[in-house]
Parts: structure tokens; C-alpha cells; sequence
């Protein structure tokens, strides 16, 4: 495969019209959609709508002129067509460890209340996202010693975990490190015979791989807004709660816009009757205004063709890799079988940090991770063929000239 090869394939690409959709810098290979999705062009323009026209001119009015109200609604329906579930089952609020508290704390109280003292396991991968570990020990140390973590390190000792003490799975689809995917169908279903349901971790595969919320039996779900989806910075998490559950799932966090009627402005708290009690407080309207940006990229797009790019560029990328694997001691961490990953390759290697700064340098963006990996996010909207072969070729020079060996390299930032 050489590059006339690879520009041949984007002439082709049934998606290349979407990279239009996206602001990126000349001179740049952006491969960390993975971490944060590129700016989608539109959001400039709407933001500053947003700032000078509704806050500006219509100030608080804009609450229902321009809707803001029901954004988290809005922009959580949008984000439900991606995942396979229903407009009223989604709501764009707060942040993913947020949401995460919220439906955590919330299934562990419907334990609790079906009297059920066996199930007693949040049951974990471990090296799961340290974020979903840590709400998970402090939510278990809310209701004392009755839940305790039970961590497993294989799909086998997973679902040999899943049994009459299990309380809930805990588990996110695409491992963020090596990018493994999850048979979602396959874990709900075993779930469902241990008589308990699994929470979904979606940040790492929402947008970058098709997801049947619904058709998979899936009950609780919660995602990152500005990865693959380009809500921008901090953007606006997401969380899903079936339909079946909704008149009976506890509200942990009683805010005001989880109220049936908050505006009502009555002393007693009686929650809304869908996935809106899951919202708390007031809706962040820029970031929600940038994030409704976001989604709309994927406007006309079929996820299942976001798919089959997704493949074909890590293929490329792993066929473009396997000589300096030899040469140069990449070592791949992610799973060879496309059917068994996300929309992200990660390689070890002992330099992994001073050669990921170093490509940098020479305007490759991807990320790196502890202890020794070197992350490549592969964003079907606005990632070429000829990107990628252009991204090794770079890769190649830094490790032919030991580039990564200068001082600038090997200190560590803040944010790795």
C-alpha cells in the first residue's frame, strides 16, 4: 500500500463529505478524536448566535424563545438516534462520572429496597477508567459495608462473576486503553439471567461504533459528549435509562429540573415521568449549544458505514505498523480482530511518552497513556486513508532519526 494507493481510497470514501463538517488546523493529522473531537465548523457561528442574539438580545426570554429549556432533551434525542434507544430514554446533563453516581446509586437503592441481601457485588473490570472505579467506591461507601467492588480480569471471570450476589455490572464498552469491545448483546443477556442488569460505559464508542441500546436489552447507559460526538471541551455527558424502568428508577440527585414540573415551584419533590428525572440542575446553554453542534455532524450519516471506514483505516494502520513493530519495538496492545475493537489502536512501547511528544512536534496528534502506550483515535468524519499512511511515515522518520531522544520530549506535562 503506498500513498497513491490511499488518496485513490479517499476519492472513494462514501464519508468523505462529512470532513468538510470540521475545522482542522493545515499541517495537522488529528488522530486524538478518541480524547477530543476536532471543532466542528458550525459551532463558531452558533455560539456566537447564541451569545450575542439569545443571551445578548433576548436575554431571558430566550429560555422559550429559543427553547433552551428542553436542550437537554433536545440534544439527548439526537444523541438517542446513535445509540439505538428512544428519544425520551436520553438526556445530554452534566458529566459522565455524574451520570454515572446518579444511575449507580439510583439501581443500587432498588436493590437495596427488593430486599435482596446477597447481591451485594458491583461487579468491575479491572483497569476499567479510574474515573467509573472511583464514583463506584464512593457510592458503595454511601450505603456502608451492604456493596462492596469485585473486580475480574478476563470475559471469562466476568461472566463466571455474574450470579445471585452480583448487585450490577459495571462496564465500559471500549476499553480506553486497549480499545476492546464488549459483545454488548451477549453481557446484557448474560446479565439478565444472574437477575441483574449491566451500566454501560458508552465514552469510548459512542459514535465510533454502532449501538442497539434497545435491541441489546440494555437498561442503564451513560457517555462522554466530547470525544467522537464534538461537543467541545467539557461538553455536556449523556445518560439513558430504559423505558421500562422510569417509573420506578430512585432519583439520587433531586434538583429542580428532575421535577416533573419544575417550574411549579412545589415544596414536594415528584420526579419526571422519563429520562428528564435524571437531570438536576440548570442546563449549561453554551456548552449544550456546542455539543448540539457536534451531533449534528453526523447528519445524513450511517453509523454502520462509520464502521466499516473505521476497520479499513485501522487495518491500514496496522498493515503500515507491522514493519516497525520489527524494527523498532511497537508492540500492539489492541486487539487484532477488528470485531473485537473500537475506533482506537494503541501500541506499547518503553519510549511511549517522549515518541508520542515528538510526533506531536511534527503535527501527528494522537495521545498517550500510562504506563507505555501510544493512543491513535481513527474518526471515520474527518480522518483520511492518506492521513494514516502520512502519520506512519512521520512515525518512521521520528524513530529512524531518534527525534524522541531530545531533552523537550522526555518532561512529562500536566496532561500526558
Amino acid at each position: 500500500m503506498n500513498r497513491a494507493d490511499c488518496v485513490a481510497l479517499d476519492a472513494i470514501d462514501p464519508l468523505a463529505f462529512t470532513r468538510a463538517r470540521f475545522s482542522l488546523p493545515a499541517n495537522t493529522i488529528y488522530l486524538d478524536g478518541n480524547s477530543l473531537g476536532a471543532m466542528p465548523k458550525a459551532a463558531p457561528a452558533v455560539l456566537q448566535a447564541v451569545v450575542a442574539q439569545q443571551w445578548g438580545d433576548d436575554l431571558i426570554r430566550s429560555w422559550n424563545t429559543h427553547n433552551w429549556v428542553s436542550l437537554p432533551q433536545r440534544v439527548g434525542g439526537k444523541i438517542a438516534t446513535l445509540l439505538g434507544a428512544q428519544q425520551n430514554e436520553v438526556v445530554a446533563a452534566d458529566s459522565t462520572s455524574v451520570n454515572l453516581f446518579k444511575l449507580l446509586a439510583g439501581w443500587l437503592q432498588l436493590v437495596q429496597l427488593s430486599g435482596e441481601t446477597a447481591r451485594r457485588f458491583i461487579v468491575c473490570e479491572r483497569g476499567n477508567f479510574p474515573t467509573d472505579v472511583y464514583i463506584a467506591e464512593g457510592v458503595a461507601a454511601l450505603f456502608g459495608k451492604r456493596f462492596e467492588l469485585k473486580f475480574v480480569d478476563s470475559l471469562a471471570n466476568l461472566n463466571a462473576s455474574i450470579d445471585t450476589s452480583t448487585a450490577i455490572v459495571m462496564l465500559t464498552q471500549v476499553d480506553y486503553r486497549s480499545g476492546h469491545l464488549h459483545n454488548m448483546a451477549a453481557l446484557n443477556a448474560h446479565a439478565k439471567a444472574g437477575g441483574t442488569v449491566v451500566l454501560w460505559d458508552l465514552a469510548h464508542s459512542a459514535g465510533a461504533v454502532p449501538i442497539n441500546l434497545n435491541a441489546d436489552g440494555a437498561k442503564l447507559a451513560v457517555g462522554c459528549g466530547y470525544k467522537y460526538l464534538n461537543g467541545g471541551p467539557g461538553a455536556p455527558a449523556f445518560a439513558y435509562i430504559a423505558q421500562e424502568l422510569h417509573a420506578q428508577f430512585p432519583v439520587t440527585i433531586q434538583g429542580w429540573f428532575a421535577h416533573g414540573k419544575p417550574f411549579a415551584f412545589a415544596d414536594k419533590f415528584v420526579p419526571a415521568a422519563d429520562a428528564s428525572r435524571l437531570l438536576c440542575g440548570t442546563p449549561p446553554v453554551l456548552s449544550m449549544a456546542a455539543l448540539d453542534c457536534g451531533i449534528d455532524t453526523f447528519a445524513g450519516v450511517d453509523i454502520e458505514m462509520v464502521r466499516v471506514k473505521s476497520i479499513a483505516l485501522s487495518n491500514l494502520f496496522l498493515q503500515l505498523m507491522e514493519p516497525l513493530c520489527g524494527e523498532y519495538n511497537f508492540s500492539l496492545f489492541s486487539p487484532l480482530d477488528p470485531a473485537s475493537r473500537g475506533s482506537h489502536l494503541s501500541y506499547a512501547h518503553e519510549h511511549g511518552y517522549a515518541i508520542m511528544q515528538a510526533i506531536i512536534a511534527r503535527g501527528v496528534i494522537g495521545d498517550f497513556r500510562e504506563p507505555n502506550l501510544l493512543r491513535f483515535g481513527l474518526t471515520p468524519l474527518y480522518t483520511g486513508f492518506s492521513d494514516i499512511f502520512d502519520a506512519v511515515e512521520i512515525l518512521k522518520y521520528i524513530m529512524l532519526n531518534r527525534e524522541y531522544t531530545a531533552p523537550q520530549f522526555n518532561q512529562r506535562a500536566v496532561v500526558p
